[in-house]
């Protein structure tokens, strides 16, 4: 049925795959037997190059909360660069201090900000902060979380189970060909809302430790326990390890002040991106004054002179990029965050989608398909289990192959969610979407256990 509606998608994948490995740009857009190519988007709908309608719930791995082409976003990116001229510097610009200000905010933990061009530069990073910080160079990172595409924490993101080793200590498993095996031997991979057995890893380790990095819900989807983050923040504060929350994903979307905020915990450093570009590529890292300031330029220098600056280099963190602040994606950034904190605008988002979880969870269940949506605020993910799941090896015992059938039911049936990926909902999303979107769910649940 997908072949029949998706023709033209077809045809240009199979033109993309001359000129483009795998004719995705990135591999995470890529699912058999070819990716939908898109053409339009509005609201919380796109439309593929066939014609076909969808409800869009991937809203570009939870980027776009306020939805596609929100007006809001479009005004303030055309005010920009009409007022402003151009659409780059490379100099200094008020709008990075505006949204700077605006971070510290919203981010009790965060003092001061460095931005970045992605939420991978912004974790990359604050990596190397923390081990400027400690001078030590191995890192800590949760088995099952992601941080970005680069060696040092591309290791168990996905690993089999036949690899992991024990769930108690976990095994590094490199995600990727070409990752040198030094990563593997400086990563430390640590089992997430198990605190005594984190505990017992880093007290082992504690000597060649400089950070551990984690997402407070992993994958967007699975929270951390209150009482583990309690006790992580305590335990690395004790140690001297620095703490990263990975807030890429849950940074405006659990709510406005990101997990940090529901947990009451302030990690020494904080990564950024997704959401604060408004649909634009962004990263920024925020934390304590006395790690973020080992960037300063002028640290350790008593001269404005190129001999001056030779010789104390090494007194300074380099960190630098051309498009860093880019002020375009800043007013975009910053129209998204003012419509976040409109009144009303996050408790309705909220509201919404509890409506769709509650809806989907009494589909799957009036069908006898064990069945839980996991997440906080405004993402969540559907796991066909009745188990608990809190970490990666309890979802891998998930029903991941019904699960798969349905997503690609729901593609014919105008619901777009890459196959097995978390859902996000926008400010865009009606009641009518999340009405069609159950109604969906149970045509597709019918159409695939009949042929079962």
């Amino acid at each position: 049925m997908l072949a029949s509606r998706m023709k033209h998608s077809f045809h240009l994948h199979e033109k993309a795959k001359e000129v483009i490995p795998g004719g995705v740009t990135a591999n995470i857009k890529y699912f058999a037997p070819h990716p939908i190519i898109m053409q339009k988007g509005k609201g919380s709908h796109l439309v593929d190059v066939d014609g076909n309608e969808y409800i869009d719930y991937l809203l570009c791995y939870g980027a776009l909360i306020l939805g596609h082409g929100h007006p809001k976003v479009i005004e303030a990116v055309i005010q920009q660069m009409a007022n402003d001229g151009t659409t780059v510097f490379g100099t200094p610009h008020e709008l990075e201090m505006v949204m700077a200000q605006k971070i510290i905010h919203a981010f009790p933990s965060v003092e001061m900000v460095r931005y970045t061009n992605s939420g991978l530069e912004a974790t990359l990073l604050a990596i190397r902060l923390a081990q400027a910080f400690t001078g030590k160079t191995a890192i800590a990172k949760f088995e099952g979380h992601y941080h970005g595409g680069y060696d040092q924490v591309l290791i168990s993101v996905n690993p089999s189970i036949a690899e992991a080793g024990d769930e108690k200590e976990p095994k590094a498993v490199p995600e990727s060909k070409g990752i040198p095996a030094q990563y593997t031997d400086e990563t430390i991979i640590l089992p997430f809302n198990n605190i005594e057995a984190t505990e017992t890893i880093l007290r082992k380790q504690k000597h060649r430790l400089a950070a551990v990095i984690l997402e407070p819900v992993q994958g967007g989807f699975i929270p951390a326990d209150a009482t583990f983050m309690k006790q992580l923040r305590a335990i690395t504060k004790e140690l001297g390890i620095v703490l990263i929350f990975d807030e890429v994903k849950t940074g405006f979307r659990i709510i406005y002040g990101g997990a940090q905020t529901v947990y009451g915990i302030d990690p020494d450093l904080t990564a950024l991106g997704k959401v604060l570009g408004g649909g634009f590529p962004i990263g920024a890292v925020g934390g304590k004054k006395e790690m973020m300031e080992q960037m300063d330029p002028r640290r350790g220098k008593d001269a404005l002179s190129i001999e001056t600056e030779k010789a104390n280099k090494t007194d300074t963190l380099f960190h630098s990029g051309t498009y860093n602040g880019h002020p375009t994606i800043l007013a975009a950034g910053l129209a998204t965050l003012d419509v976040l904190q409109q009144e009303g605008t996050m408790t309705k988002l909220l509201q919404m989608t509890s409506m769709l979880r509650e809806g989907l969870e009494n589909v799957y269940h009036a069908y006898g398909i064990p069945m839980k949506t996991v997440g906080l605020g405004s993402s969540f993910n559907i796991v066909l289990t009745e188990q608990e799941v809190k970490n990666y090896r309890d979802l891998a015992k998930a029903n991941i192959k019904l699960r798969e059938k349905i997503d690609y039911e729901l593609l014919s049936l105008g619901v777009y969610a890459k196959p097995g990926n978390r859902y996000s909902v926008s400010v865009a999303h009606t009641q009518e979407d999340i009405a069609r979107t159950i109604e969906a769910h149970e045509k597709a649940i019918r159409q695939v256990t009949n042929r079962l």
